[in-house]
């Protein structure tokens, strides 16, 4: 299935789910639903435009291959070239370039506890409010929540232009330096959450046979464990090939949560794949390459002192609460001088 038909069959889904009674006696989620519509639509629209084109450059590269009439094939060339710069054009005024559109977000507490979880949370914040602020659409897929609001683990997708060249750098071990308020003595506690920014898969850049698959339901759960709902709307599936496991409770249909925990599995999978890439290429190459990596510690925030510090760039910013609401752009920025 292209990624147009996924799109409008997510589009169905949609039109479904906005004409609930339970959506439309709730006008804010009516609103997230009808935001998120109007964006899969028109980009189901630039999809098909890119479609067309493709179409028109296939059946011309066939008729040069057989064309011998040189003024023709001079023509179909140049026509060639056209379309195929149209492509590019439109390519990147839609933000659809591969790995630059949709992107799979993973926040995990790290140590630190119960601290780290509200960590991890306070970061999906952060990154829910930036995409807010960009115009982007966030969904989340999976979360293993913690009874006093934390995540133990969350997964969510970001769809926006250039999401994935944007937020690239932020993948690595975030460290927090605050006192949490549990915390009886005022001491100072250290903990840690990772980040993995994924590029979303498709169908067909990441091909699973269904035998690979093992797919098993269960009753979704609550913070703390307990279950919430009396039918088996939850979903895990296994990678057979590697033992790889990855989990979606947040719909209340099976489908959905299906859905979902596939668009997780194919961009773990695509993840692997690079980072088997890049392990193949020079030592050289895997130090320029490093900042990359979720086990190096790459940032500090620092709330006694009002400090964020990027260890990479060796760059502080004073304005935390404003960079914990969303405020990464300055961040970004620096980012976006180095060289490649």
């Amino acid at each position: 299935m292209s990624e147009t038909e996924n799109l409008k069959k997510e589009l169905l889904l949609l039109e479904t789910e906005m004409t609930s009674p339970e959506v439309l006696a709730n006008p804010s989620k009516l609103a997230e639903l009808a935001k998120k519509y109007n964006q899969i639509k028109n980009q189901i629209l630039e999809l098909e435009k890119i479609e067309s084109l493709d179409k028109q450059i296939n059946d011309l590269e066939a008729l040069l291959k057989e064309e011998k009439n040189i003024d023709l094939i001079n023509l179909a060339q140049a026509e060639l070239d056209n379309l195929k710069k149209q492509k590019q054009i439109l390519k990147e005024k839609s933000g659809l370039n591969q790995g630059l559109n949709n992107i799979i977000v993973e926040i995990r507490a790290g140590t630190g506890g119960e601290e780290a979880a509200l960590f991890a949370a306070d970061l999906f914040r952060m990154y829910n409010r930036f995409s807010e602020k960009k115009g982007w659409l966030v969904d989340v897929l999976s979360t293993s929540q913690t009874d006093i609001g934390g995540f133990k683990e969350i997964i969510f997708k970001i769809s926006g232009p250039k999401a994935y060249s944007i937020l690239f750098w932020e993948s690595g071990v975030h460290r927090v330096q605050r006192i949490p308020t549990t915390e009886k003595s005022g001491r100072v506690h250290t903990s840690t959450a990772s980040v993995a920014i994924l590029p979303e898969a498709t169908e067909s850049d990441i091909k699973i046979k269904p035998e690979d698959l093992k797919i098993d339901t269960y009753r979704a759960s609550s913070k703390g464990g307990q279950n919430v709902q009396k039918v088996e709307t939850a979903v895990r599936i296994t990678y057979l090939p590697t033992n790889l496991v990855v989990t979606s409770q947040e719909e209340r249909s099976q489908s959905k949560n299906k859905e979902k925990a596939l668009k997780i599995l194919r961009a773990k999978l695509m993840a692997q794949a690079e980072e088997k890439r890049l392990n193949e290429l020079t030592q050289q190459r895997r130090s320029q390459i490093g900042h990359a990596k979720r086990v190096e510690k790459i940032r500090t925030y620092n709330f006694p002192q009002n400090r964020l510090t990027d260890h990479r760039l060796n760059k502080s910013w004073f304005n935390i609460n404003e960079i914990m609401d969303g405020k990464l752009d300055e961040i970004i920025k620096e980012f976006q001088k180095q060289p490649e």
